[in-house]
């Protein structure tokens, strides 16, 4: 069988994958078909030994994807082609009871919820694993200055640590929704055709407790015939919003590692080849490679949204594009939040060239400082703001250090003199309070880990 998806040969981790592999989503469905026969049993609603060859016989051992794949091409039905592969290898009468009462999403969005929150998991962990890796970049480069930027100009001194306790926290954040997300999705249903139980009879509500308990389910209650899929647009929402912020990391790193800027970049093995014509390249690859993929997570949303709007009590026109949307939304972005943390564990960081950077912008960065420090000397402040101004653009327009201009400027040279001038122009004294913010930060999170 050719491969078309490159989920199959280029992306993801098999983690995720076998969670949604085509034996994945039948091993999973079976799983459920045995909580269902094992739930009739204990209510006398079918023989003991029945629901036990049932159970027996749910799993890949007994049941082959072939044989499934076989019967669907004569009969056209995936969960029907399931329910007989299952039952012709029950022996006895036991094939007579399986699937009894239910209909096919019974088994479907039980099945879905139970993929879903296994692959949570793994993400949830993943995000836990970057946000460690946040902290330890954090908290090593904490007092290391850099240039900060805004609209992509040199704007005021900052530290890498700083940039990096914002990274951190805004992936604990994520690590709290992800948990959120998880217990809303972990949800399925026992309902019959259009949610009223009928096929149940008399048991319906003890059977579906049941059988959602066994599987560690909340109970959709009221249903259709399916979940809301309200609760699937807050998975793809999650996930497109870890995506967002996975997006938003990987383009500083770029960034950053462009030639003229050079403070930080990805590792670079060394066998590894940039370009296949430019020897010298050394491309943010991996980088780029969650930038593209992330965008494809977020796309997995709109068709999310246009699932819930079904035709009373369910139509079909999820069923196939869920088959994408969620397994790729999945896979990808544990992908891109494994690559993520590969990217921030290896990364190239070149204090150095950011000491550099600071130095070849002539002061600039150092205006406000200035401004603030005549403010402080009897200066009103629009005064200042206004001679800063003009001062800076006279250093830009004529190429010279700031310091020059300023010390050619009698007003500030009255206020601040030689020294103080000196003093305002020091980048590393005007980091403010942000070596005392990635501290706060990181015992704060730190003590979310222990909770």
């Amino acid at each position: 069988m050719s491969n078309v998806c490159p989920l199959d040969f280029r992306y993801g981790r098999d983690v995720i994958k076998d969670i949604f592999s085509e034996k994945g989503r039948l091993r999973y469905q079976l799983q459920v078909e045995a909580a269902l026969a094992r739930a009739h049993a204990s209510l006398d609603a079918i023989p003991n030994k029945a629901a036990e060859e049932i159970s027996a016989k749910a799993s890949l051992e007994y049941v082959d994807v072939g044989r499934v794949r076989e019967i669907e091409r004569e009969i056209h039905h995936d969960v029907m082609a399931m329910v007989k592969a299952l039952a012709e290898q029950c022996e006895g009468n036991a094939g007579n009871y399986v699937h009894l009462g239910a209909t096919s999403y019974d088994i479907v969005d039980s099945a879905n919820a139970l993929q879903m929150r296994a692959a949570l998991d793994v993400i949830h962990k993943g995000l836990q694993e970057l946000q460690r890796t946040l902290m330890e970049l954090a908290d090593r480069y904490r007092d290391t200055v850099m240039l900060g930027r805004t609209h992509g100009q040199s704007a005021l001194p900052v530290t890498f640590g700083l940039k990096m306790a914002v990274y951190a926290a805004e992936t604990s954040r994520h690590v709290r929704r992800i948990a959120d997300v998880r217990r809303e999705i972990a949800v399925g249903k026992m309902a019959g055709a259009v949610g009223t139980g009928a096929g149940f009879g008399d048991h319906f509500f003890e059977l579906q407790n049941r059988v959602m308990e066994e599987l560690g389910l909340e109970a959709e209650l009221p249903a259709t015939q399916i979940v809301g899929r309200d609760r699937y647009i807050r998975l793809l929402s999650g996930l497109a919003n870890v995506a967002a912020s996975l997006e938003k990391y990987a383009t500083e790193i770029r960034n950053l590692q462009r030639t003229e800027i050079g403070e930080a970049a990805e590792s670079f093995g060394s066998r590894q080849v940039g370009s296949s014509t430019m020897p010298h390249k050394k491309n943010p690859i991996a980088c780029e490679q969650i930038c593209g993929l992330a965008r494809m997570v977020r796309a997995q949303l709109l068709p999310a949204w246009e699932n819930a709007v079904q035709w009373h009590e369910r139509d079909l026109c999820n069923s196939s594009s869920e088959r994408f949307i969620l397994p790729h939304a999945l896979a990808l972005t544990d992908w891109i939040l494994y690559r993520m943390n590969q990217v921030f564990a290896n990364l190239d960081v070149h204090p150095e060239r950011m000491t550099e950077n600071l130095e070849r912008s002539q002061g600039l960065p150092l205006a406000e400082s200035v401004m603030l420090r005549l403010v402080d000397h009897g200066m009103g402040r629009q005064e200042a703001h206004e001679l800063l101004r003009q001062c800076s653009l006279e250093a830009l327009e004529t190429g010279r250090h700031l310091r020059e201009v300023l010390m050619e400027t009698s007003e500030v040279c009255q206020r601040l003199g030689t020294d103080g001038i000196g003093e305002a122009l020091d980048a590393a004294a005007y980091i403010g309070a942000a070596p005392e913010i990635v501290q706060k930060t990181l015992d704060r999170l730190s003590e979310e880990f222990e909770e």
